[in-house]
């Protein structure tokens, strides 16, 4: 069997201490040997820019300095989030599958729920269609108040996607612009690199210069998370 042109890891943040350590020694070790024994390429996938991620000393429970621990990153590629006409085409394709509609209503408080965010909108869908006991008759049309609820139900029960966001806000660096942004505090002063670090964690994003929490969703979660 040949080698594979290009290796993806996914959920690269999982990895930390030794682990973290053993693959990158594997990278180190195999990188002089491609293409005939070692991946061409290797696509490192996860939840942040890889610039960011750093080696923590479990004795000193500190940082290790020296820079990023992936001094070999080529580029950083972020994936974005679905627009309006996307997130519809695939609530259609649910549609198409099953013959169960969603109004307009519907279709449209899921876009706003979620502004596109891919895990959001597909959760979302899934709780509304799969989840909810009603809606597995598949002759029920989706409605807004189905969607309502749906929101809810994720919510109180802390998904995983919605729980790794509620670690995520432990992060100084998370909270030095999380934390005035909701204060209405002026930020113009908040390191830029920080700023770029949560909008690269998409957590906010930028309208007209402003500074937004990404969707309805994280805005009901994240203060709730912030004031525990």
């Amino acid at each position: 069997m040949s080698n594979p042109l290009v290796l993806f890891i996914d959920e690269v943040v999982a990895l930390v201490g030794y682990t973290l350590i053993s693959l990158l020694g594997q990278l180190r070790a195999g990188y002089d040997r491609r293409p005939a024994n070692f991946p061409l390429s290797v696509i490192l996938c996860g939840v942040r820019d890889i610039r960011d991620y750093r080696i923590h000393s479990d004795k000193e429970k500190t940082i290790i300095t020296g820079g990023s621990a992936f001094n070999i990153k080529a580029m950083s590629l972020r994936l974005g989030n679905f627009i309006q006409s996307e997130v519809e085409q695939l609530l259609e394709e649910h549609t198409k599958e099953t013959g169960q509609r969603f109004d307009v209503q519907a279709k449209d408080l899921i876009w706003k729920y979620t502004q596109g965010q891919p895990w959001l909108v597909n959760a979302l869908a899934y709780e509304v269609c799969f989840e909810c006991k009603e809606n597995r008759n598949r002759e029920q049309i989706i409605t807004e108040d189905y969607v309502i609820q749906a929101k809810e139900n994720l919510i109180i029960r802390r998904e995983t996607h919605l729980d790794q966001l509620a670690d995520k806000l432990i992060e100084q660096r998370v909270r030095n612009v999380i934390e005035p942004m909701i204060q209405g505090i002026y930020i113009d002063k908040i390191n830029p690199d920080d700023v770029q670090y949560v909008m690269d964690l998409g957590l906010i994003n930028k309208e007209h210069s402003e500074l937004k929490i990404s969707n309805p969703i994280y805005q009901e979660v994240i203060p709730r998370e912030l004031t525990v």
